[in-house]
Order: structure tokens, then sequence, then C-alpha cells
């Protein structure tokens, strides 16, 4: 096998494009985190007789990404990254190929691997919105300390301190922006609750974050939300809808088959 590494997202989706569009769901991260310039980042295509056969990415502060590297080639993929990032943070991806990868990972460098996420990867089949008390609205600059506040919030709820994001301020302005949204949903006039969407990218949208305060819980909000931003992305065109929840939140894991969400395949995050 053959690895070969990119300067440009644009040069590595002209390699792994047709391999990506093959199974874009679950190849869905990996292409929407490179459908824009990326700095300073690691992408890999893998080859097989001079066939691309798998792909993976990573930028920081994110893991390597593998949901796209065949199992088979887990032990040749781990060296060829070694060989690039030996101080690599982590890796992510859908369930068999992560675990391949971090067993390859941990047999070349003697490292300890701690599973630190776990998620099912969702995707809607037909949208039954709930019935709640109030109405959504688009977010707009003016709510900036609002979503910056509630995304910080979240992140320190959904996320071990081992695990690095973006900062909350990133994560707000950059679902304001042209091809994303915050849905603001709204009892009274006051935000109870927020889902915001971004796409649509190879016709997919994906739901993301999805966060209410403690002290409004219990009363449908997310769930009405998550519909409103989902109803967001179909009228913009998507024809897949798709959201990660978290597998140690009972919740969301309930409320989002709910209203329409059906389970695609697990994923996981090892740190080392």
């Amino acid at each position: 096998m053959e690895a070969r590494a990119y300067e440009t997202t644009a040069a590595f989706r002209e390699a792994a494009g047709r391999l990506l569009a093959a199974d874009p769901i679950r190849n869905t991260v990996l292409l929407t985190a490179t459908a824009k310039p990326l700095t300073g980042a690691l992408l890999l295509t893998l080859h097989d007789n001079g066939k691309v056969v798998g792909a993976v990415i990573r930028t920081d502060p994110y893991p390597l990404l593998v949901s796209a590297m065949p199992v088979d080639a887990a032990e040749f993929t781990a060296e060829a990254v070694h060989d690039l990032v030996p101080d690599l943070p982590g890796a992510s991806g859908s369930l068999k190929q992560v675990e391949a990868f971090v067993a390859a990972w941990t047999a070349i460098t003697g490292k300890q691997a701690t599973r630190t996420l776990a998620h099912r990867l969702f995707r809607l089949d037909h949208l039954q919105p709930p019935q709640t008390a109030g109405s959504p609205r688009e977010a707009t600059e003016a709510d900036l300390p609002l979503l910056v506040d509630w995304k910080t919030r979240f992140l320190r709820e959904a996320l071990p301190p081992t695990v690095k994001r973006a900062s909350p301020e990133e994560i707000a302005k950059e679902k304001l922006g042209p091809d994303a949204v915050t849905i603001l949903w709204e009892v009274d006039g006051t935000p109870v609750s927020l889902a915001a969407a971004r796409g649509p990218f190879e016709g997919m949208a994906r739901i993301a974050p999805v966060y209410t305060p403690p002290e409004h819980r219990g009363h449908g909000y997310a769930s009405a939300a998550t519909a409103a931003a989902s109803q967001w992305a179909l009228d913009r065109g998507a024809t897949d809808v798709l959201l990660f929840a978290n597998l140690a939140n009972p919740t969301t894991n309930r409320i989002y088959p709910a209203i329409g969400y059906r389970p695609v395949e697990d994923t996981a995050e090892y740190t080392f």
C-alpha cells in the first residue's frame, strides 16, 4: 500500500472525492471538514495498486478521523501517520475503523488509549415536529453573548476535560454564517433552547449543537428546536439531515427517534 499527503483540501478532495461520495453519510464529518481550505491539516489518501481505497484527516485540535479507512489497512495507516505525526493525541470515527486504528497505534507506540466519547449517528427519516409550547426564531449577531454562554456550558457538560474542540466563540460565530443557522426556541419571548445546523454540503446538513439550560429541561424544548433546525435544513434542499447523539445521554437518544431520526452507526473517540 501507499499513503499520499496533500497540502490543500482541494487536492485531497480531487483524489478522494469519488471514494467519499460513495458513502457520504458515514463520511459526513470528513466531507464537511474538507469543504473549505484548512491550515496545517494532515490529509492522507491510502492507495492499493494505484487505487484510492481510504482516507484519513486531522485538523488541530481534533483527533485523527479514520471513518474512511479500510479496517484491514489499520496497521499500515498507523505506521504512515506515525511517520508524520508521532505525537498524535487521539483518533475518532466509525467504531470498527477507530478500534482497529487504536489497536495498531498502541501496538506501534506502546501508549495507552482511553475511550473519551461514544456517539450514535442518526439520519432523519420523516420529520415529526413535537407539539411544544413556544416558537422558533433564527439567532442573530445580537444573540452572540447568549450563544457563547450556552455553548460554553454545552461543551463543559458534553465533553470530558481531555477532549479539545474549537472555542465556544468560534463555534457560535460559525453557526451564524451564511451556510448555517442557530435556532432559538422561545417561550413568551425568552430563549429556552437552541439547535444549530450547517449545510447542505454534498446534499447533507448536520445538526449540532443542541442545548437546553438545566432550568428549562423536561418540557420538550430541545426536541422542538431540533425539529425547527431540521426543517431549516430541508428547506435549503438537504437530502440527508444528520446528527450525532452522545450514547451516555439517554435523553437525546430517546428524543431524536421520536421526531423522526433513525440510527445509522456508532462512533467513538479515543485519546492517547
